[in-house]
């Protein structure tokens, strides 16, 4: 079954607002066994809508359109599929009285263009939106459209609550695709797919599928089944999981379209009963940022100093002046002696750092843009740093950084010799 998103506004166009509805949708209509085909975004143009949605339900079996139903003079939606089925328009009384008593409760004045939400195309079936004024629109003409808000809670509301239920009157027993992520880290994707995964075709069978996500932060694998029931669906992606384990298990940090990087690094400090701090330059408290991102982290991350400055490093982490002229800030000496410094400062059992040149400007022939000294200590066990040559891109480099230095972290604790990549330990 075909579906096409349509997401309405200039809004969308111009930059002002990321359209996170046509991802969410996406993925939802994907989870109920849907091929998402085309995903529109358009103006707020009377004759672009009515143009995309006859172009789209020629195409579909099913359209969900999104935003310009407001109240304003640009919300121009209702009136496009009002001209597009040529019909007039009817009241909800039920959408009107929830309206008025909304703007009661809230001692706002109500006006001519707030009861004109209550009004319907007449060939419409009124989805009543307990999450805001405009009611949603379900038309069954030719196609299945549903014809939502733009406000991202109220959308997933009718979502969930009315459309969901429409889909299955409709379509009957569509199915369910089970959807399963697998975070990696510290390999690239072509050399994950071709080298170390290879060739798995043979095990897409009942709807499997795998699908690689590549970011500056490491690549994610989706693995997608379809069955009649989510847990069949899940077991036909079963196989398929286990042989990405068997053939790339080291690589693998985590599960879970959300999971973090500093999340399983956590869960390791957590286990073994040790504490990290950070050191951070080039970085400036992304790192301990991530860390304080997951809930609990107070268990095992004591804390950070952003070293920014030479003097700071100097100061408050006990980083030789002498280093910082010789051989510069940017470089293997002070990466370990950062590390090491805010470890023993903070009286944690393991210290990090991040020391580089971020870009776009500062670098040398010598050391270039995107150059990046990271150290890592352990009390009584290990001192090494890693050297890294990143992009040109200040907020990738950062990025790259955290995610370089917490996947070594992560190895280190979990007894994979392997650095990220083909990076190598230099020890102090």
């Amino acid at each position: 079954m075909k579906a096409q998103i349509i997401s309405i506004g200039n809004e969308l166009l111009i930059g002002d607002t990321v359209n996170t509805n046509a991802s969410w949708l996406g993925e939802f209509l994907t989870g109920l066994g849907f091929t998402v085909t085309r995903v529109h975004t358009i103006s707020d143009g009377l004759q672009i809508i009515k143009d995309t949605l006859n172009q789209a339900i020629s195409e579909s079996d099913l359209i969900i359109c999104t935003g310009g139903l407001g109240p304003t003079h640009d919300d121009m939606t209702k009136k496009a599929v009002a001209e597009l089925f040529d019909v007039g328009y009817k009241l909800d009384e039920q959408t009107l009285e929830y309206v008025k008593s909304m703007f009661k409760k809230r001692n706002i004045p109500f006006s001519k263009s707030n009861y004109s939400q209550a009004e319907v195309p007449e060939n419409a079936e009124v989805l009543f939106n307990k999450a805001g004024t405009a009611p949603g629109m379900w038309f069954n003409e030719d196609c299945c459209i549903a014809v939502l808000p733009g406000v991202p809670y109220e959308m997933k509301y009718l979502m969930e609550k009315k459309v969901s239920e429409k889909l299955r009157e409709v379509f009957g027993d569509i199915g369910y695709v089970y959807s399963h992520y697998i975070k990696t880290a510290g390999i690239g994707e072509s050399t994950l797919s071709d080298e170390v995964l290879g060739d798995l075709s043979n095990h897409f069978q009942n709807g499997v599928s795998l699908a690689y996500l590549p970011a500056a932060g490491g690549v994610t694998l989706r693995l997608n089944g379809h069955g009649s029931t989510k847990e069949e669906a899940k077991q036909y992606v079963q196989a398929l999981k286990d042989i990405i384990y068997q053939k790339a298990g080291k690589y693998i940090y985590g599960e879970g379209k959300d999971y973090s990087i500093s999340e399983a690094v956590g869960k390791l400090l957590k286990e073994q009963g040790i504490r990290i701090s950070v050191a951070e330059s080039c970085t400036g408290g992304l790192i301990a940022n991530t860390f304080t991102d997951v809930p609990g982290s107070s268990n095992y991350f004591k804390g950070g100093i952003i070293s920014y400055a030479n003097e700071v490093k100097v100061n408050q982490l006990g980083v030789s002046e002498k280093d910082l002229v010789g051989v510069g800030a940017v470089s293997k000496e002070v990466a370990l002696q950062m590390a090491k410094g805010v470890a023993e400062r903070l009286g944690t059992e393991i210290g990090i750092s991040t020391t580089g040149i971020a870009g776009p400007g500062g670098g040398t022939e010598e050391k270039p843009v995107g150059t990046v000294w990271m150290g890592f200590y352990k009390k009584g066990e290990e001192h090494f740093a890693i050297k890294a040559m990143f992009t040109k891109d200040r907020l990738i480099n950062k990025e790259r950084t955290k995610m370089v230095l917490l996947e070594a972290t992560r190895r280190i604790l979990a007894g994979i010799e392997e650095m990220p990549y083909d990076l190598k330990k230099q020890l102090s």
